[in-house]
């Protein structure tokens, strides 16, 4: 595999870090509302400000009211222990595990927090968002191709059907300087579409990029299935 095209935009290391690790649980999905705009808040001073029925992410800053600078204690705190379930992750292709702690908020709402040590007191990465979790342009769980497109204009992503497929080169749209290094975008496609337009389906396969505009994508059902909001840039 080519890995070198994800250097350029800082993706590479982000995915040795178990950025795009797999869960040992798989999470449940469905719809939610759109975020409202943007806004700056002062991480150490979130966990006051902004109520716990928030659900705006904020890449870089927070996921509602999680900052980056809580622990597990802080979780217990908003969430109450018996939201919370501990577990394993995989980093890519098996290398690796990561402590991660489940926030159970049901299947609209839940959310994963993968630590950087095993106390639970880094915080890395949040993942496995539930679609109710919106960014301030309303990027989600299950938004479709070509409302992505709109946000983020025409974009190139990796072919589907390999470790790291379908993840958006997210540094070279229009969100690259707000975003970059802050979010992880991944798409899939529905997969009854797939095998009813295999040829289709394997033209925008494997290691290559795709851009969104391409033809052999419109009758797959394009949707945005992972998001991965990146707290630790100092590990980049």
């Amino acid at each position: 595999m080519h890995h070198n095209r994800w250097i350029s935009g800082g993706i590479y290391s982000l995915l040795w870090l178990g950025i795009l690790g797999t869960t040992v649980q798989a999470n449940a999905l469905g719809s939610g509302p759109m975020a409202s705009n943007p806004e700056r808040f002062s991480p150490s001073t979130l966990l006051a400000q902004v109520p716990q029925n928030d659900l705006r992410i904020i890449p870089g800053v927070r996921v509602g009211p999680v900052t980056a600078k809580m622990t597990r204690a802080d979780l217990v705190r908003l969430f109450g222990g018996s939201k919370l379930q501990d577990r394993t992750i995989l980093g890519p292709e098996g290398i690796g595990s990561f402590a991660a702690t489940r926030v159970n908020l049901g299947p609209e709402k839940s959310f994963l927090v993968v630590w950087k040590d095993s106390r639970r007191r880094q915080m890395l990465d949040i993942r496995d968002l539930g679609p109710a979790w919106k960014t301030p342009e309303g990027i989600g769980i299950g938004m479709g191709l070509d409302q992505l497109r709109q946000v983020l204009g025409e974009f190139q992503f990796l072919g589907f059907g390999w470790d790291y497929g379908g993840g958006v080169l997210l540094e070279q749209t229009r969100l690259g300087k707000r975003y970059s290094g802050k979010l992880i975008l991944r798409l899939d496609v529905n997969y009854q579409k797939a095998q009813k337009y295999e040829q289709d389906y394997r033209a925008v396969s494997g290691d290559q990029t795709v851009s969104s505009d391409n033809p052999q994508l419109k009758n797959l059902e394009v949707r945005v299935s992972q998001m991965y909001v990146i707290f630790d840039r100092a590990a980049l």
